[in-house]
C-alpha cells in the first residue's frame, strides 16, 4: 500500500503571467465573490437551483448540485464528493463570456514551478515521445504508489498551466505523476516524418505498458484534455475489457470531430483555429528536413503554410495515418464511438459552452448506457477554462478537485476489492523485474536514454536529462 501523502519539496512557487494587471481591472465586488458569491447560476439541466427569498436550498442527499448536468448509471456516487455538493459558481466578469474565459485561463492562470526529469522512449516505428516525471519521486515515493499519466491537448505539454496544476494536486496526495508529451510537443523529439493524430493510440499504449513495467505493483490511471482526451477514450475503447488502466478522466473532449470541425470555422472560433495552426507550423518547421522528398499524397507546402488545423491535417496528418481525406480522418477518429466499449471507470467532464468541444457532440446516451461511464457538464467553463471555485481566478481549474476525488474513490474501491488477494509471487516482485532506464547527461544540448533491457539507444538533441522548469 502507498504511504500517506507527504508534502512535496519540489514545488517552489507559482507565477502569474498577467495576473496582477488583470486583478486590478476586475471590480472589487467580483474579486470578493471569487470564494463566496451571492449569485446563483441558472441550472443547465432544468432542475431548480434557488429557493425562497433568493436563498440556496440544501443540497440533495442523493444527487450532486442542481447547477450541474450529471449522467451515468453510478452518478449517485458523485453526491459524496464535497466539491460537487456546492453550486457551480463561475468567477464574475471573467466567465461572463466563453471566449473571455478560455483566453483568460490560457494566459492568466498561474504556472506552478516544478522540477521535472525527462525520459525519452523509442517507438516501434523509430519515432520518439518524451515522459516528464517529477524529479526525485523515484526515491521519495513507495514503489506501489498509484501512477497518474497526464495527456495534454493539441500541441500541449508539461509546460501548460492546467497540466501543472493537476500534476501538483495529484503529487500532494502521494501519487506518482508523469506527463506524456506527444511527438514534437514540449520539446519532445521528432525522429521520423510522422507526428501524432486524434486516431493514433500506439504511443499511448507503449507509454502505459512502459509505466506498468516499471511499477508493476502500482495501479495506473490517466487524465486527458481536449485532443489528449479523445486519444485516451479511443485507447480505452480499443482495449475494451483487456485495458490495464484502473481508471481515467476525460476533459473538454471534442468527442465528435466532424461536429467540432464544423464549429471551428464559425465566428470567433477562427481565432483558436489560426492559433493552433500556428503552433503546428512551428513544430513542423523545426523538423522540416525530415519531410523533404516525401512522395504520394503528401502536400508539404500546404502543411508548412497551414492557416487552419484542417489545412495541416489535409496536407500531412491524414496522409501519414492512411486516411483518404481530411473528412475521412475526422469521421473515423472521433472518440464518441468508443464510449460503448469502455470497460474501466471513466469520468467525462465537459462545459456546456465550450467553443472547441461542442456540447451537442457529447455522446450522452452512450455514456448513460455504459455502467462504467459518468458525465458531468458544467453550465460554463469555456475550453480548458473552468475559472470557478475557491482558487479562481488565477489558481487551478474548478475540475481539479473533482478529478482527484474521483480517482481516489476508484483507487480505494479497487484496493478494497483486491486486498488480501495478492499472491506471494506478486509480493516478491523486485526492482530488477521492471525495465530499468538509465539517463546519461551528455551535455547541455543532448540526452541519451538507454533501456538496459534492450538494445535501443535514443539520442535526443536539444533536451537535457533533468529539466528544471522555472517560468
Amino acid at each position: 500500500m502507498a504511504a500517506p501523502p507527504t508534502p512535496s519539496p519540489l514545488v517552489a512557487s507559482t507565477r502569474h503571467f498577467v495576473a496582477p494587471r488583470l486583478r486590478s481591472l476586475l471590480p472589487a465586488a467580483a474579486v470578493s465573490m471569487s470564494s463566496t458569491s451571492s449569485s446563483i447560476p441558472a441550472a443547465s439541466n432544468g432542475r431548480p437551483v434557488s429557493g425562497g427569498a433568493g436563498e440556496q436550498p440544501p443540497p440533495s442527499p442523493l444527487l450532486p448540485h442542481a447547477s450541474l448536468e450529471v449522467a451515468g448509471a453510478r452518478c449517485g456516487l458523485l453526491a459524496g464528493f464535497d466539491s460537487l455538493r456546492r453550486p457551480y459558481r463561475a468567477f464574475p466578469v471573467v466567465a461572463s463570456n466563453r471566449h473571455v474565459e478560455t483566453i483568460f485561463a490560457a494566459f492568466a492562470r498561474s504556472l506552478p514551478v516544478v522540477a521535472l526529469r525527462r525520459e525519452c522512449l523509442r517507438a516501434p516505428d523509430d519515432g520518439a515521445v518524451a515522459l516528464d516525471w517529477v524529479s526525485g519521486d523515484d526515491r521519495a515515493l513507495p514503489r506501489d504508489a498509484p501512477v497518474l499519466i497526464l495527456l495534454p491537448g493539441l500541441t500541449g505539454g508539461s509546460d501548460d498551466t492546467y497540466v501543472r496544476h493537476m500534476l501538483l494536486r495529484a503529487r500532494s496526495k502521494g501519487w506518482r505523476v508523469v506527463v506524456f508529451n506527444s511527438r514534437g510537443c514540449a520539446g519532445s523529439p521528432v525522429t521520423t516524418a510522422k507526428f501524432y493524430s486524434a486516431s493514433f493510440t500506439g504511443d499511448l499504449r507503449q507509454v502505459v505498458d512502459h509505466v506498468l513495467g516499471r511499477y508493476p505493483q502500482s495501479n495506473v490511471y490517466a487524465v486527458g484534455w481536449s485532443l489528449g482526451a479523445n486519444i485516451l477514450v479511443r485507447y480505452l475503447g480499443e482495449e475494451t475489457d483487456k485495458c490495464v488502466l484502473s481508471g481515467a478522466v476525460s476533459l473538454c473532449n471534442p468527442f465528435n470531430l466532424v461536429i467540432a470541425d464544423e464549429d471551428f470555422h464559425k465566428g470567433f472560433n477562427n481565432i483558436y483555429d489560426r492559433a493552433l495552426a500556428k503552433a503546428l507550423r512551428n513544430i513542423f518547421k523545426k523538423h522540416a528536413l525530415l519531410f523533404e522528398g516525401l512522395e504520394g499524397e503528401y502536400n508539404i507546402p500546404k502543411a508548412a503554410n497551414a492557416r487552419s488545423v484542417r489545412d495541416f491535417d489535409e496536407g500531412l496528418t491524414r496522409v501519414s495515418f492512411g486516411f483518404k481525406s481530411v473528412d475521412d480522418y475526422y469521421s473515423n477518429s472521433s472518440s464518441s464511438d468508443s464510449i460503448k466499449k469502455v470497460s474501466i471507470p471513466l469520468l467525462c467532464i465537459q462545459a456546456d459552452n465550450d467553443p472547441i468541444a461542442p456540447s451537442r457532440g457529447i455522446p450522452r446516451e452512450d455514456i448513460k448506457a455504459n455502467p462504467n461511464c459518468l458525465l458531468i457538464v458544467t453550465p460554463q467553463g469555456g475550453h480548458l477554462g473552468w475559472v470557478a471555485g475557491n482558487d479562481a481566478p488565477f489558481g487551478c481549474p474548478w475540475t481539479d478537485p473533482i478529478i482527484m476525488e474521483f480517482l481516489e474513490y476508484v483507487h480505494n474501491e479497487k484496493n478494497s476489492s483486491t486486498r488480501g488477494s495478492i499472491s506471494y509471487e506478486q509480493q516478491s516482485v523486485t526492482k530488477t523485474s521492471a525495465p530499468d532506464v538509465s539517463v546519461h547527461l551528455l551535455g547541455r544540448d543532448a540526452l541519451q536514454c538507454s533501456r538496459m533491457t534492450g538494445s535501443t539507444l535514443l539520442s535526443c538533441d536539444d533536451i537535457v536529462a533533468e529539466l528544471i522548469f522555472e517560468f
